[in-house]
């Protein structure tokens, strides 16, 4: 007999109620037990729950008598969600009868689901309520015949007959019920989960999955709750309809009042009981009067009050509240934090989101069921993600010589997941269920509850996130300190532009001025080209560099045996004194070709033995020499079909040039400085395929680009970085990796290969099913990343992540997972634009958005009027973002955009994470121009107290107003026309706003309490990028760089696609159509 271990750290987690009943809530059970499960001698409850011995491979049949199958999981069952390592969610172990599960599980009598605004409420899989503070949208108002006006729906209290009252009166007049307008942009910050927004039941749904009929599209698929247990909550409720419905206390009637264009949020009834206190009410900014907004003259028109549809600044703050005070536990029955939330996390067994967020936490058990939803099941990996200067750094175990243990069947790595069983002799893989053999190092005795004694002082049990020493079995060949190729443009378009001087004066910094940027035994060395390229003899034992010209570049060659790759500490004065001389020698270069082809292949030479990575700064497209490529940007292809061409290659030869730097553990980054067509799409793949990164600096000018290439060069060298790896996505069985999305080199369909990979770098999978998902048991993921650090030491990392499954398609819904359902679905859809037209691939994004809300609609609030959109409270901002999706460079429509741009774009969404990719489509607008107290000055965390955010629309904005926009690459400071004098004078030093210098890369160092707070909140932006954020100052209506700053406005209609307002009656106009089309 054996008992399961309880989790790693599990007194640490932060354990959420398991029950949406107004009933006292009962302690969370993470396994299902029947009474005679519970009276079974070796049956224990809670963290020690394990099956019986008899279930287990070696033990004798007759050890134990097996106990019945559940047919029904009792009224304290475990909320679904993150499970604790060990707690009750493992794998079946083989020779276990499979449990027959209901086809359908009653809702508990209860009629109110505690919720969070902007996230997900846990539930049980035998507990489930259809009213997750859904957003509506009732019929159009009178005289608007093409688009409705969308509201919030709120399900009356108990006595009301909604369906055949309130809804068509509403309709009649072209509203819906509401109530407190705070809800978006002034509402209170909660405190805590329990003091968020409550979700309200709708009466008139029905939670029984099996009760669904197909020919019936708007039967009710769940079991309506009894009226009774509505009751307690009366009062609140009433208070709820105040500001629309007048109550009688005699008849208890409601009389709608009319109150058009407000459609709101309604405030869900508190849970009877005692509740946490409320936080104070926070003082609002006062609210801009509103701009003209540049329209269309032909775009659709609504008279909708914007304020009242879902806001991502609102979901945003009140999750930052949220982790502000707290830490997320890893292993917690919390939901993750919001992709855009600051937060520290916990390792507890599951990994840290920043390493590995899912589409679903809560994954369908069957493919039938996630095709019914429409939402992507998939992954976002970002292996090397930066952590948390108060977070705990990711241990190391060495094993010695004989590696990490792994399954024999799978070659899993051992995780805190894996059960050990016989006294300690084997382990159970909880990815495939296979029983391996402990090896006799690795031996210790289990404890009475059945951990390992030793678990305290095994991090590769205790934690999601580790790293193991690689054996030799695992070297290509023996790792060696990273080493550093820089390739630098010295044609004439190089030095006019001032490129060269900038670059050679950034990488002396970085080699001599900045601690730790090579790590110690790294090795250097310079190429410099323009049509000959040019090698350097570095050796510490001259006086000066010796400069070797190869000039027959179709058969280059190193002509260096050695001093081409140095140690810049002892090469110092040799490195300094060329670098020194490069502007010199080379001022009057006449030469316009660069041969990029040729530098690619003598660089690979030299790195070939060690890998390592090649830097290349380039300035025009490379005509001359191996890999010349043809002028082909034709602006006449923009906008049509055969745009997609301009998107691929023009021939092969940088494709297997890149396959050849991949083999070698050669990465290469690419710094392009063009004023012309330059080929990203063929040149790029250089970068592409090998793991680097591209650098795209336009009509480079050194004055208002040179800090911010030297910031990400410097970046670039210093970010935590591994070479020469190899990286594998692993499921549990039923679930298979589809399809990879990123930028790598594949040559099977499993395996990831990366001559490099840093801290930024992130990657999508695509995951399908090979079986039907055991809802008893959780799903499993893992990702190993083989690769050599920076300093030369072979490692594996490894990150873990277990999630529950469930059969019901309201928690699917319920623990979707949006920012990250974003990124996966905009990494696929720019994988798809060399195959697909762009205006076909925005057609998909608007239908996937279409069909997800329509599946909600259908199957989980099917009972709510046919004029309104319900909009699922983990996805009510999905139409948002898919807005802004279409609106990106590289989807956008329209023939303003050059194809260099437009690739560039592409291969940068391919690449970034989930919280970069967050900001990045949905930029973050900061108004500076009236900042309370305390803004400006950092808080007890060290972090400066930004002003409270707007939404990003011309509305909001106003002419007397200054206000920042950032996106994570760009940073505009927009200024409006009827500014006072005394901020221009305090932040910018003058007296009018037309003579503020419009190049000012900076702002200017005043001694003003204005202009100190506003350099402060600039400087604690740029230092939250990874990329550097250089102010762009746009006046309006006097500057061209204004037109940008409209364009990054996703909430009004710009780049040739709608208004969020608009979108969102679009949407409601489809979804409309297609449920008609049903009930017809």
């Amino acid at each position: 007999m054996y008992a399961q271990p309880p989790p790693p750290n599990a007194q640490q987690s932060q354990q959420r109620p398991a029950s949406n009943s107004p009933q006292p809530q009962q302690p969370l059970a993470p396994r299902l037990a029947t009474s005679t499960q519970q009276n079974f001698p070796g049956w224990r409850h809670g963290s020690n729950a394990r099956p019986p011995p008899h279930m287990v491979p070696g033990v004798p049949p007759n050890a134990r008598p097996p106990f019945v199958p559940v047919q029904r999981p009792p009224p304290n069952a475990g909320a679904p969600g993150f499970r604790p390592p060990a707690s009750g969610a493992r794998p079946i172990i083989p020779g276990q009868g499979q449990m027959s599960a209901p086809l359908s599980q009653p809702m508990q009598n209860n009629a109110y689901s505690p919720g969070v605004t902007g996230t997900r409420p846990k539930v049980t899989s035998a507990q489930v309520t259809s009213g997750y503070n859904q957003t509506t949208i009732p019929p159009p108002l009178p005289g608007i015949s093409q688009y409705p006006v969308p509201s919030i729906a709120a399900r009356p209290q108990q006595g009301s007959d909604v369906d055949d009252t309130l809804v068509p009166q509403m309709a009649n007049i072209g509203i819906n019920q509401s109530q407190d307008t705070s809800q978006f942009d002034q509402n209170p910050k909660p405190a805590n989960k329990q003091n968020r927004p409550k979700r309200v039941h709708h009466l008139g749904s029905d939670l029984n999955p099996s009760a669904y009929n197909p020919s019936s599209p708007n039967q009710n698929i769940y079991p309506q709750p009894p009226i009774n247990e509505i009751q307690p909550a009366q009062q609140p409720m009433q208070q709820m309809y105040s500001s629309m419905v007048s109550q009688s206390s005699q008849s208890g009637q409601h009389n709608v009042q009319p109150v058009l264009n407000q459609p709101q949020y309604m405030q869900a009834p508190p849970i009877p009981g005692p509740q946490p206190p409320q936080p104070p009410q926070p003082a609002q900014p006062p609210q801009p009067p509103t701009m003209a907004r540049p329209t269309g003259p032909n775009a659709p028109r609504s008279r909708i009050d914007p304020n009242q549809i879902p806001s991502p600044v609102t979901v945003q703050e009140q999750d930052q509240e949220l982790f502000d005070e707290k830490p997320y536990m890893t292993c917690s029955k919390s939901n993750i934090p919001l992709a855009s939330t600051d937060f520290k996390a916990i390792d507890e067994g599951n990994s840290n989101p920043r390493f590995m967020r899912l589409t679903l936490y809560s994954i369908p058990n069957t493919e039938d069921l996630l095709q019914t939803s429409h939402l992507p099941l998939g992954v976002i990996l970002q292996p090397m993600a930066k952590l948390r200067n108060d977070e705990a750094p990711i241990e190391l175990v060495d094993f010695q010589e004989n590696g990490p243990v792994r399954c024999r069947r799978c070659k899993a790595y051992i995780n805190p997941f894996a059960i050990f069983v016989e006294g300690g002799q084997k382990f159970i893989c909880n990815m495939c269920l296979f029983s391996n053999e402990v090896p006799p190092e690795y031996f210790c005795h289990l404890d009475m509850n059945g951990r390992r004694a030793d678990i305290d002082q095994r991090p590769e049990l205790k934690y999601g996130t580790v790293e193991f020493t690689a054996p030799e079995e695992y070297w290509a060949r023996p790792p060696t300190p990273l080493s550093h190729v820089f390739a630098i443009d010295v044609s004439w378009n190089a030095i006019k532009s001032g490129m060269l001087a900038k670059c050679v004066e950034t990488i002396r910094d970085i080699l001599f001025n900045s601690p730790n940027s090579i790590p110690p035994g790294g090795k250097v060395g310079i190429i410099t080209f323009d049509k000959d390229v040019h090698f350097y003899n570095l050796q510490s034992q001259l006086e000066q560099a010796q400069m070797l010209v190869v000039s027959d570049i179709n058969d280059v060659f190193v002509p260096l045996n050695s001093g081409f790759l140095v140690d810049p500490i002892e090469s110092r004065a040799v490195i300094e004194g060329l670098l020194e001389s490069l502007s010199i020698m080379f001022a009057e270069n006449k030469a316009i070709e660069s041969v990029l082809g040729a530098v690619a292949e003598a660089a690979h030479m030299a790195l070939s033995a060690t890998g390592g990575k090649l830097i290349i700064f380039q300035t025009s497209l490379p005509t001359f020499g191996p890999g010349a490529i043809k002028h082909r940007e034709d602006s006449k292809l923009y906008n049509t079909d055969k745009e997609r061409s301009l998107f691929c290659p023009q021939d092969s030869y940088y494709k297997n040039l890149a396959i050849n730097c991949v083999d070698a553990g050669i990465c290469v980054d690419l710094f392009l400085f063009p004023n012309t067509y330059l080929d990203i799409a063929t040149i790029g793949l250089l970068s592409c395929l090998t793991g680097g990164e591209t650098y795209y600096y336009p009509n480079f000018d050194v004055q208002r680009d040179g800090g911010k290439f030297a910031y990400e060069l410097h970046q670039n060298i210093t970010r935590e970085f591994g070479y020469n790896s190899l990286m594998r996505i692993r499921c549990s069985n039923g679930l298979r990796v589809e399809e990879h999305f990123g930028n790598f080199n594949m040559r099977n369909t499993t395996d990831i290969e990366l001559a490099g990979i840093d801290s930024d770098k992130a990657f999508g999978a695509l995951l399908k099913y090979d079986g039907k998902l055991d809802e008893k048991t959780d799903a499993y993921i893992q990702c190993a990343l083989l690769y050599t650090t920076a300093t030369g030491q072979r490692r594996v990392r490894t990150h873990n992540l277990s999630v529950s499954v469930t059969t019901l398609l309201g928690n699917v819904f319920r623990h979707a997972e949006m920012d990250t359902t974003v990124n996966l679905l905009v990494k696929q859809a720019v994988s798809n634009t060399i195959t697909k037209p762009l205006r076909d691939i925005r057609d998909q994004i608007t239908d996937r958005c279409v069909k997800i809300l329509l599946s909600y609609r259908r199957h989980c609030a099917s009972s709510s009027s046919p004029g309104q959109l319900i909009l699922p409270e983990a996805f009510k901002l999905f139409p948002l973002y898919a807005l802004t999706m279409l609106k990106s460079k590289a989807l956008r429509g329209g023939a303003n955009l050059t194809s260099d741009a437009r690739v560039h774009c592409m291969r940068l969404i391919k690449s970034i994470g989930v919280a970069e990719s967050i900001v990045f489509l949905y930029p973050r607008l900061i108004p500076v121009h009236n900042l309370s107290d305390q803004v400006g000055y950092p808080n007890q965390y060290g972090k400066v107290k930004l002003p409270p955010l707007i939404r990003v629309s011309y509305d909001r904005l106003e002419s007397e107003g200054a206000y920042l926009l950032e996106n994570g690459h760009i940073l505009i400071f927009w200024i409006g026309r009827q500014i006072s004098s005394e901020f221009i004078n305090n932040v910018f030093g003058v007296d009018s706003i037309e003579k503020i210098n419009s190049k000012l890369s900076s702002l200017p160092e005043l001694e003003n309490p204005t202009s100190i707070r506003i350099r402060s909140i600039i400087s604690y932006l740029q230092t939250q990028r990874s990329k550097y954020l250089r102010l762009t100052i746009a006046r309006m209506q006097i500057d061209a760089t204004e037109i940008e700053f409209h364009n990054l406005l996703v909430e009004d209609e710009n780049n040739g696609a709608m208004s969020y307002v608009d979108y969102l009656c679009y949407i409601h106009k489809q979804i409309q159509t297609e449920v008609n089309n049903m009930s017809d």
